[in-house]
C-alpha cells in the first residue's frame, strides 16, 4: 500500500493528442424520447480548430527540449529555468495519462525537477487570457448579455449579486499553524507529523494561488468545467477519443467529436444554432462517449446537474438542465445570520411524508418546514441531495456530485425549498459526501474514462470493501478542483449555509476506521495510516468555505476524535466548526441492553462530557442510523411491541410505556444538557417514531446461496408518521411535546453555548445527576422507584429559583408530581463544592431543570438602565 506521507500529488502533463473520432457511430438510440416532451433537430458547425486553450497564456508542450512550461508562463524563451517541469520522457499518446504523481516520482516513470524540490501542478484551466475570452463569449448569449439571478429580499433589504459579493471576498492567507501547540501541548510530541501535514496545506495554497488565482478562482470550476451554455468540457484523460451525444444529435457518435488539449481535458463548443436557439435543449438527455482502454464507454458528464431515471430503464441519464429564463426560481429571502446555538432536524425529503411514498422538494417545502419551525429547530440538515441511484443507500452512494437528487423534484424545486427555510430563519445544511463515490460505472464516476484512476486511487486503495465504493485521489490536481468546486456549488448555486461532512474517518486513514478501536492515544492520528492528502483536502475545503462565506457551518462526522479537529486552519487544526459526537448514540444503545439497575450515572456523564477542549461538538442521542431496519430507535428499544397497542390515551399504560416515555424525555434532555455546543435529532424521533426505516428492496441472492428476504419494494416503513405526534390522543403527542419544550428552552437560555458548565453531583447509590450550565440547574433521578423530598442540589448563584422545564409535567406524558408555582431559595453555605444550594423533590425517572429568576429580573433592569444612558447621551448631544 502507498502512504500519503511521500508528499501531495500533482497531474502528469499527457502529451497532445488529436482524436480522430470514432470509426463507428456505436450505440444508436432512439431519439424520439425527451424528457420534457421538447424535440430539436439541430445542423451545428463543430468549431474543432481553434479552442478556448489556443491562447497566448496557456502552456504549450516543447517536445524537442521535452521541457513544459508551466500553467502561466508564455513562452519556453521568457520563462525561468524554476518555473519549468522537466520530464526525461514525454507520455507516448496512447497512455492513460495518469494524474497521479508523487512527489519526486512519476507513475509512468518522468523525473520532476523544481525549485525547492515542490512538484507543480500542470493542469490550468484559467489562464488570464482564456478567461477573458470565456466571459466575453458568455455575454455573446441572449442578446450580449448573460443574465445573472438577482433577488430581493420581502424584508425591503436588497439581495444583489450575492455571488459577486462572494467573488470580492479574499480567502486570507495561511497562518503559521502553530496555535495548536498552546491549545494542546501533547501535540508537541507530534509537532513533526504535524509541521508536515501543514507545510503541505501551505504549498498546496500557494500553488493554488499561483496557477489558478487563488481558492476563489479555482473553486468554480463549473464555470469552465461540463456545459457552460456555449462550451462542453470533461477532463477524460484516460480516454483517446471522445464525442459528445443525445437527444439533440440523435445519439450520432460523429456529430459532435470534442478534441482533447495537452492536460486530458476534452473541449467541444456549442454555438446557438442560426435561429438563435440553445445548441442543446432544455431537458435533453446527453452523455459523452469515449474510447477508453476498457473500450467505447457512454459516461453521464461528471460536472452535470441533473441527471434523470427514466420509466423502465435503470441507469440514469445525464439531463441538460437550462430552463427558460421565467422558469427560473428567484431566491428573495437572505440568509439567516448563524445560529449561535445550533439545533439541527436532520431530515430525508424522500421519506418525509406520512404517506408510503417517495415525498418531493415542494411538499416538504410547504408541510414539513414550518413543522420544523414550530418544534423550535434553527437548522435542517438534509440528507441524500446529491444524486444517487439507488435509493436505499440514504444518499451516501452518490453518482452524480453536482446534481440534486431528481427524485424530490427539480433543482428549482429545491432552491424554493431552501428559500422558505431562509425566510422562516432556518439554516440549511447539506449532508455532503466527499468520503466515497458509488460504484456504478455507467451511471457513476467509477471507471469514467475507462481506467479505474481518473478521480480514485487506482487497485485497492481505491476501494472501499465495506462500503462497496470507489474512494477519491486527494492529491490529485483535478479531483480537488472537481470536489472544492462542488463544494463551492452548493454554497453559490443553491444557498445552502453549510455541510454535515460525511464518513470524514475513513477520509482521513488509509484503514478508514474499520476494526480499529481508537483509545485516545495520539500515536493513532499522526502516523503512517494518517491520509495526509485527505487531511489537507480538509484543510482546503474548510478554508474556502469559512472565506468565501464567513456564516456557513461545517460539521464533520468522525468517530475517531482527531485533536485540533474543530481548530481554525490557521491555527493548525483541520477547520471544522463542529465535530459529531457520535459516542453518545452508541453509549444509549448499549445501555438500553441492561437493566435500569446496572446502569452507571458516572458512565453516562463520562461520556457525554468526553470531548476535546476549545473543540465544538454536535450531540445526538439517536440519528438515522440507529433508525436503521435490523436496529431499533431508543422508544423501539424502551417499549417495544407494546407501543402497538398502548400509546391511546382512553387505554390503560403499562410498566413498560411508562418507564420508556420517561426515560426518553430524560435521555434526550441529559444528552442536550451536557452533550455538547450543538444539537441534532433524526425526524420523527422527537415523538418516539415507533418503526425503524426499511427502504423498499427486492429479495437478494447471495452467493453463498442465502437469500435475503425483500418487502416487495414496499414504502409503508420509509415514511415519517408525523399524524402520530400530532394526535392529541396519543401518547407519542407528549414526547412532541416535550422535544418542543426543550428546543425553546434552550432558544431563551443558550444553556448549550455557555461557558459556565459545573458537575455537582453523580451519585450512584441515589442514581442522581446534578449539573450547572448557564443560569439553569439541571437534576435527573434515574432511579427506578426512588424519589427524594427535600433533596439538596448545590448551587453557585444566589436567589430565587422556579421550574423551567419538568419532564414529569401531564403536557409531556408525566403524572404531574413537581409543583410549577413552587419557589426555591438558595441557603448560604458548600456544598457538593457548591458555595450555595437549594432543597427540591425528585420523583423517580424524571428530569427537572431550574432557572434562576432573580438574575433574568436583573438582565432587564441592567439593559433598561442602559437603554436610559444611550438616551440621555443623544438628547445632550
Amino acid at each position: 500500500m502507498v502512504y500519503t506521507l511521500s508528499g501531495v500529488r500533482f497531474p502528469t502533463v499527457p502529451s497532445v493528442y488529436k482524436s480522430n473520432g470514432f470509426s463507428s457511430n456505436g450505440d444508436r438510440r432512439n431519439a424520439n424520447i425527451s424528457v420534457f416532451l421538447k424535440r430539436h433537430s439541430l445542423s451545428r458547425k463543430i468549431l474543432a480548430e481553434k479552442t478556448s486553450f489556443d491562447s497566448e497564456s496557456r502552456p504549450s508542450t516543447v517536445a524537442a527540449s521535452g521541457k513544459v512550461l508551466v500553467p502561466g508562463t508564455q513562452s519556453d524563451s521568457s520563462s525561468s529555468s524554476t518555473d519549468q517541469f522537466e520530464f526525461t520522457e514525454t507520455a507516448p499518446e496512447n497512455s492513460q495519462a495518469s494524474t497521479d504523481v508523487d512527489s519526486s516520482t512519476m507513475e509512468h516513470g518522468s523525473q520532476i525537477k523544481t525549485e525547492n524540490d515542490d512538484v507543480e501542478p500542470s493542469s490550468d484551466l484559467t489562464g488570464s487570457v482564456e478567461e477573458r475570452d470565456f466571459a466575453s463569449s458568455l455575454q455573446l448569449q441572449e442578446g450580449g448579455k448573460l443574465e445573472e439571478s438577482k433577488t430581493l429580499n420581502t424584508s425591503e433589504e436588497t439581495i444583489i449579486d450575492e455571488s459577486d459579493r462572494i467573488r470580492e471576498r479574499g480567502i486570507p492567507p495561511p497562518g503559521r499553524g502553530q496555535k495548536i501547540y498552546e491549545i494542546d501541548p501533547l501535540l508537541t510530541n507530534y509537532r513533526q507529523h504535524l509541521d508536515y501535514r501543514y507545510s503541505q496545506y501551505k504549498k498546496m495554497r500557494e500553488a493554488i494561488d499561483k496557477y489558478e488565482g487563488g481558492l476563489e478562482a479555482f473553486s468554480r470550476g463549473y464555470e469552465k468545467m461540463g456545459f457552460t451554455r456555449i462550451t462542453y468540457r470533461e477532463w477524460a484523460p484516460g480516454a483517446q477519443s471522445a464525442a459528445l451525444i443525445g437527444d439533440f444529435n440523435n445519439w450520432d457518435a460523429n456529430a459532435d467529436i470534442m478534441t482533447r488539449n495537452e492536460f486530458g481535458v476534452w473541449e467541444i463548443f456549442l454555438p446557438n444554432n442560426v435561429d438563435g436557439s440553445p445548441a442543446i435543449p432544455h431537458g435533453s438527455r446527453v452523455k459523452i462517449r469515449m474510447d477508453t482502454p476498457s473500450g467505447v464507454k457512454d459516461s453521464i458528464p461528471a460536472w452535470i446537474n441533473y441527471s434523470l431515471q427514466l420509466p423502465d430503464e435503470i441507469p440514469y441519464n445525464g439531463i441538460y438542465y437550462d430552463p427558460p429564463k421565467e422558469e427560473r426560481y428567484i431566491f428573495q429571502h437572505a440568509r439567516p445570520k448563524k445560529p449561535k446555538s445550533l439545533r439541527i432536524y436532520e431530515s430525508h425529503i424522500g421519506m418525509s411524508s406520512p404517506e408510503p411514498k417517495i415525498n418531493s422538494y415542494v411538499n416538504f417545502r410547504d408541510e414539513v418546514l414550518p413543522r420544523i419551525k414550530k418544534l423550535g429547530y434553527n437548522a435542517v440538515q438534509i440528507m441524500a441531495i446529491q444524486e444517487h441511484s439507488y435509493y436505499a443507500s440514504f444518499g451516501y452512494h452518490v453518482t452524480n456530485f453536482f446534481a440534486p437528487s431528481s427524485r424530490f423534484g427539480t433543482p428549482d424545486d429545491l432552491k424554493s425549498l431552501i428559500d422558505k427555510a431562509h425566510e422562516l430563519g432556518i439554516v440549511v445544511l447539506m449532508d455532503i459526501v466527499h468520503s466515497h463515490a458509488s460504484n456504478n460505472t455507467l451511471d457513476g464516476l467509477n471507471m469514467f474514462d475507462g481506467t479505474d484512476s481518473c478521480y480514485f486511487h487506482s487497485g485497492a486503495r481505491g476501494y472501499h470493501w465495506m462500503w462497496d465504493s470507489r474512494l477519491f485521489n486527494y492529491g490529485n490536481w483535478e479531483v480537488l478542483r472537481y470536489l472544492l468546486s462542488n463544494a463551492r456549488w452548493w454554497l453559490d448555486e443553491f444557498k445552502f449555509d453549510g455541510f454535515r461532512f460525511d464518513g470524514v474517518t475513513s477520509m482521513m486513514y488509509t484503514h478508514h476506521g474499520l476494526s480499529v478501536g481508537f483509545t485516545g492515544n495520539y500515536k493513532e492520528y499522526f502516523g503512517l495510516t494518517t491520509d495526509v492528502d485527505a487531511v489537507v483536502y480538509l484543510m482546503l475545503v474548510n478554508d474556502l468555505i469559512h472565506g468565501l462565506f464567513p456564516d456557513a457551518i461545517t460539521i464533520g462526522e468522525d468517530v475517531s476524535g482527531m485533536p485540533a479537529f474543530c481548530i481554525p486552519v490557521q491555527d493548525g487544526g483541520v477547520g471544522f466548526d463542529y465535530r459529531l459526537h457520535m459516542a453518545i448514540a452508541d453509549k444509549w444503545i448499549e445501555l438500553l441492553k441492561k437493566r435500569d439497575e446496572d446502569w452507571r450515572v458516572g458512565d453516562i456523564v463520562h461520556t457525554l462530557t468526553n470531548r476535546r477542549w476549545l473543540e465544538k461538538c454536535v450531540s445526538y442521542a439517536e440519528s438515522h442510523d440507529q433508525a436503521l431496519v435490523g436496529d431499533k430507535t431508543i422508544a423501539f428499544w424502551l417499549m417495544d411491541k407494546d407501543m402497538y397497542d398502548f400509546m391511546a390515551l382512553d387505554r390503560p399504560s403499562t410498566p413498560l410505556i411508562d418507564r420508556g416515555i420517561a426515560l426518553h424525555k430524560m435521555i434526550r434532555l441529559v444528552t442536550m444538557g451536557l452533550g455538547g455546543e450543538g444539537y441534532l435529532n433524526f425526524m420523527g424521533n422527537e415523538f418516539g417514531h415507533p418503526e425503524w426505516i426499511d427502504f423498499p428492496r427486492a429479495e437478494q441472492h447471495l452467493s453463498d446461496g442465502s437469500v435475503i428476504p425483500g418487502n416487495q419494494f414496499s414504502y409503508d416503513k420509509c415514511r415519517r408518521r408525523f399524524d402520530l405526534g400530532d394526535a392529541e390522543y396519543l401518547r407519542y403527542h407528549g414526547l412532541q411535546e416535550f422535544d418542543r419544550a426543550m428546543q425553546h428552552l434552550e432558544d431563551k437560555y443558550e444553556f448549550m453555548t455557555s461557558e459556565h458548565q459545573f458537575i455537582s453531583r453523580k451519585d450512584e447509590g441515589d442514581r442522581m445527576i446534578v449539573f450547572e450550565r448557564g443560569n439553569l440547574v439541571f437534576v435527573f433521578n434515574f432511579h427506578w422507584t426512588k424519589s427524594y423530598s427535600d433533596y439538596r442540589i448545590g448551587c453557585l448563584k444566589p436567589g430565587k429559583y422556579k421550574v423551567a422545564l419538568d419532564s414529569d409535567d401531564p403536557l409531556f406524558g408525566g403524572f404531574g408530581r413537581i409543583d410549577h408555582n413552587a419557589e426555591y431559595f438558595t441557603f448560604e453555605g458548600w456544598y457538593d463544592d457548591r458555595p450555595r444550594s437549594i432543597m427540591v423533590y425528585a420523583p423517580s425517572r424524571t428530569a427537572v431543570v431550574y432557572a434562576l429568576v432573580d438574575k433574568e429580573v436583573a438582565v432587564v433592569e441592567e439593559v433598561a438602565v442602559e437603554e436610559e444612558e444611550v438616551a440621555v447621551v443623544v438628547e445632550e448631544e
